[in-house]
């Protein structure tokens, strides 16, 4: 294997030990390697979102990302949120909210949502919007994913306030 870099990286609350080209970019790492194919590839540039995945805890764009950068790293792709059978609450709001059609970039907007949550008040559906504005989606128009964040954050927010 001349030529590999050996990289660890805890994806999903599992560790991987394995030998990467240094030019592998971490979405296709995820991908090819890891047979983590939530991780949708779209533009290869950053703009539309559809790679982000959390990256110790702040959503990144995947393709912008060589994988020898994840060395010692704690990542987390759509494949870590939930299943069909139990889903994670931002999973739920977006089905309960009709938040995606063909589905191409909802995992570049689950991963995103899941960061802007933890670290931004959302208070208008404008504050929103703008939080999303790095994700690219050509069918919902918006409006269905910006109600399901709304009640996410309406939920965190009574949490918070209890």
């Amino acid at each position: 294997m001349n030529g590999m870099t050996h990289v660890t990286v805890t994806i999903n609350n599992e560790r991987h030990d394995v030998k990467v080209e240094p030019r592998m970019l971490a979405a296709d790492f995820l991908r090819d390697e890891l047979g983590l194919t939530g991780t949708h590839v779209g533009c290869e540039h950053g703009v539309c979102g559809a790679c982000t995945i959390l990256l110790n805890g702040a959503s990144v764009r995947s393709c912008l990302l060589l994988a020898i950068q994840l060395d010692g790293a704690e990542i987390q792709t759509v494949e870590g949120l939930g299943g069909v059978r139990e889903m994670h609450r931002i999973q739920a709001a977006f089905r309960e909210h009709h938040a995606l059609q063909c589905g191409f970039c909802t995992p570049g907007f689950l991963m995103t949502v899941h960061d802007i949550l933890g670290r931004l008040p959302l208070r208008s559906d404008e504050e929103i919007r703008d939080a999303l504005s790095g994700n690219i989606c050509r069918c919902t128009g918006y409006d269905h994913i910006v109600k399901a964040v709304r009640s996410l954050v309406t939920e965190r927010d009574k949490v918070t306030n209890q």
